[in-house]
This record gives structure tokens, C-alpha cells and sequence, in this order.
């Protein structure tokens, strides 16, 4: 498990791209018959890949996080990517199928992941972050999940966001988590983009073809960095920075909240004029 410290936004003003990459880039999710995952200081979120090929995969506690199991103190949510799944919840199985959604509770003990078939394994993507509160495993498929079609053609942003782990959908403790798909001919996510001094963010993208890239843009509004990234890769988003991004094509990306408070709509905007 990979540790990130808090960043400064004055501090990140001078970072090179190397280390733009290093401290906000998780370059590779998914490691065949592991779970792959960042630990960030910003509001304690963890996130990243747990991909079963060969066997199932357990999800084991460490000393990052000082408990007797994972999800002591936590609750996770999880969005299959890959092939069709099996998420093990304290012996209770969970068929997750592709682009559908599984959030577990705290204080469940024994998590196992496996794939169905290993030519077609399961991509478990997940975040988890810290929970005070036991609110019962819900598996959300597309039919449950809350979607908001936004964008249009000429503004080159014409998506649905699929609101999986939401208030709408499911109790949970501060975690908020979904997908955003963008229709053929947009690569546009996000803008005009916003900043929440009260929740991070991190966004995963999928669905890249080889050459197909995404200019993610972050840093404070009249201080932008952008970082390029390809097919299944993750990025940290602190609560002062912006979200944003470009593709050459268009792609699919998860989008993770945890925070202060559970309010979707709690977006400080930015006007374009302002962006620099």
C-alpha cells in the first residue's frame, strides 16, 4: 500500500511533472491476483485495484491502518470494470457483474474477490474510507443507480453520471461513488469545473482505447497543472484543486467522494474566465 502525505497548494505550485506524477498519479491499479492500493492523507481515503485471475484475492488489514481487519473502521464501495465477479462479504456472496456496484459495510470481517471465469477476470475498483457507522452491504446494478444525463454535442460533453453510492441509492457514512460515461464525440468531463473545500475526489478512467489519452487538469483555478494519463489509471484530487479533464476519444471514469458532508451538489464553481 502506497502512502500520500497531504500537499500544500503553495508547495504544489512547484512541483515538476516527475513529481506531479508521483504524488497524485497511481499509474497501475490493477496487478493480476493482488489488490493494489494508494493510503492518502486527504480525509484518509484508500483506493485502488483488486484484480482475482487465478485465485480468489483477500483483503487483508496492515499496519497503515492499526485494526484487527480492513474494515474495522471503514466502509468501502466497489465498481466491477472487467469480467463478471464475486465479491465475499463475511460468507455472504455478491455477484457483481461489469459496471455494477457493491458498497460494504464497516465491521464486516472476512472480504475475499474472486473472478468467474479467469479468460474474463473481474476488475474490482474500490474506495474506502474511514466510518463511524454500520449501514447494511448493498449491491447497485445500473437499475438502482440514480442517472443524470448532462452535456450536450456542441459543448462536447454530453454524458450520463451514474450515481451508484449516493444518498438516493444507499445510506452510507461520507462515502460517495459513481461513474460518468461520455457519449461518442465528447471528451469533456466536468466544465465548467468546480472545486469542494468540504470533500476530496479521486477520479479512476477506463474504457481508454491504446492511444487514447486524457489531459487531467488540477491545481487551484488561477494556478492550473495538468497530467496526462491512459487507460486505468487513477488521480488524487485534494479539496482545492479542480477535476477536470480532455480526451482524444471519448472513455468512462469513476469518480470517489469522502469528506465533510454527503451533498453532491456542494461545488464551489469556476468561471471560465477565471481559469489560468
Amino acid at each position: 500500500m502506497k502512502i500520500l502525505y497531504a500537499h500544500h497548494p503553495e508547495d504544489v505550485k512547484n512541483y515538476t511533472t516527475e513529481k506531479l506524477r508521483s504524488e497524485f498519479l497511481m499509474e497501475k491499479v490493477f496487478v493480476e491476483d493482488e489488490a493494489t492500493l494508494t493510503y492518502s492523507h486527504v480525509d484518509r481515503i484508500i483506493y485502488g485495484g483488486i484484480y482475482p485471475v487465478s485465485k480468489k484475492v483477500k483483503l487483508d488489514t496492515g499496519k497503515e491502518l492499526a485494526a484487527d481487519y480492513f474494515l474495522e473502521r471503514r466502509e468501502m464501495g466497489v465498481i466491477n470494470i472487467g469480467g463478471s465477479g464475486r465479491i465475499v462479504c463475511d460468507g455472504t456472496v455478491y455477484d457483481i457483474h461489469n459496471k455494477e456496484a457493491l458498497y460494504i459495510g464497516k465491521e464486516t470481517k472476512d472480504l475475499y474477490f474472486e473472478s468467474v471465469n479467469k479468460d474474463k477476470p473481474a476488475k474490482f475498483y474500490i474506495n474506502c474510507c474511514p466510518a463511524h457507522k454500520v449501514y447494511p452491504t448493498t449491491k447497485i446494478d445500473m437499475k438502482k443507480a440514480n442517472q443524470v444525463p448532462l452535456g450536450s454535442d456542441e459543448t462536447m460533453n454530453k454524458r450520463v453520471i451514474n450515481q451508484f453510492i449516493h444518498p438516493a441509492v444507499v445510506d452510507t457514512c461520507q462515502l460517495s461513488m459513481g461513474m460518468t460515461e461520455l457519449a461518442e464525440g465528447s471528451g469533456w468531463n466536468t466544465m465548467p469545473c468546480h472545486t469542494h473545500e468540504r470533500r476530496m475526489e479521486v477520479y479512476f478512467y477506463f474504457d481508454l482505447e491504446k492511444e487514447t489519452r486524457i489531459f487531467h487538469l488540477m491545481g487551484q483555478p488561477q494556478e492550473t497543472r495538468h497530467i496526462i494519463m491512459s487507460n486505468e489509471q487513477a488521480i488524487l484530487s485534494p479539496s482545492w484543486s479542480i477535476h477536470s479533464g480532455i480526451g482524444t476519444n471519448n472513455y468512462t471514469f469513476i469518480w470517489g467522494m469522502c469528506g465533510e458532508n454527503l451533498d453532491f451538489d456542494d461545488m464551489d464553481a469556476v468561471a471560465m474566465e477565471d481559469l489560468k
